[in-house]
């Protein structure tokens, strides 16, 4: 019986794998083969690649774009890690009466879908634009300052911080550490693997971002990886090859940094502190 529970098991999870690797390999397979190719399902791997690389550079500025995405990327990552960290910890280390009701409050913003929330940002900073344009419409400030701060990170540090140890606080309070030295020279180091989760989280989907960046961005040296790619699939006729391949290179750092990380984020996920 325990072996037939455990096949059936193996088998579910292979199904699932496989499911879950196949965009991955077709898109990486595509990449290879002509547009025409892709477009009749061939999933062998083919010659085109360079040609379709090629192709990519020529047409579009891949270069800008990859950086935009990764200065936009790398910059709200770190705020959202320090604003989310610092709220985390205060919610649950200072004691208030009125906490709790704040973060109930903040735990209901997060029911707000943020398309309802797009026309409200955009006239906000079109307004900015008028006094302080280098924050305003068409700036990577403006795509990167309503980001930085999310109610699930915040909720996320929090709760990771339940499991923090307080005698630790109390003693480096004892040996004269301030608060903010507390906070820098004890919590951070100690939660390091809640800070790998949470800056994967934040990486990828500031990277992957395209609805607010498209409403927010108007300038093509501005334009991030997504929408780039948006543009190649809106032509009349578009090249699948050259879009795969578009596709792939714009993975590739998001994997990168989740597969190096891939341990702590483990371990951040379930909330451990070591």
């Amino acid at each position: 019986m325990n072996n037939l529970k455990r096949t059936f098991s193996y088998t579910v999870l292979i199904i699932a794998s496989i499911v879950s690797i196949f965009p991955f390999l077709w898109m990486i397979v595509s990449s290879t083969n002509k547009s025409v190719d892709v477009t009749q399902g061939r999933m062998l791997p083919g010659t085109h690649f360079m040609q379709n690389l090629d192709k990519l550079l020529g047409q579009v500025d891949l270069i800008p774009a990859l950086l935009n995405s990764a200065k936009i990327s790398i910059l709200t990552t770190v705020l959202a890690l320090l604003i989310a960290s610092l709220a985390g910890y205060g919610f649950e280390i200072y004691k208030s009466k009125s906490k709790d009701f704040v973060f109930n409050i903040l735990l209901v913003s997060m029911m707000i879908p943020f398309a309802a929330l797009m026309v409200p940002l955009f006239r906000m900073f079109a307004t900015i634009s008028q006094s302080f344009p280098i924050i305003g419409i068409d700036t990577i400030a403006a795509v990167i300052l309503p980001t930085v701060t999310t109610a699930y990170l915040i909720f996320f540090f929090r709760q990771s911080t339940k499991m923090f140890p307080k005698e630790i606080i109390e003693a480096g309070r004892i040996d004269g550490l301030t608060e903010w030295g507390v906070f820098f020279r004890i919590y951070v180091p100690t939660m390091k693997t809640t800070y790998a989760a949470a800056a994967i989280i934040t990486f990828m989907a500031s990277w992957n971002s395209y609805l607010w960046p498209l409403v927010v961005l108007q300038s093509p040296e501005n334009q991030t990886i997504p929408l780039l790619i948006s543009n190649l699939g809106s032509s009349y006729s578009p090249d699948f090859g050259m879009i795969m391949t578009a596709i792939v290179i714009a993975t590739l750092p998001a994997a990168l940094i989740f597969f190096i990380m891939q341990k702590h984020f483990v371990a951040g996920m379930m909330g451990s502190v070591k």
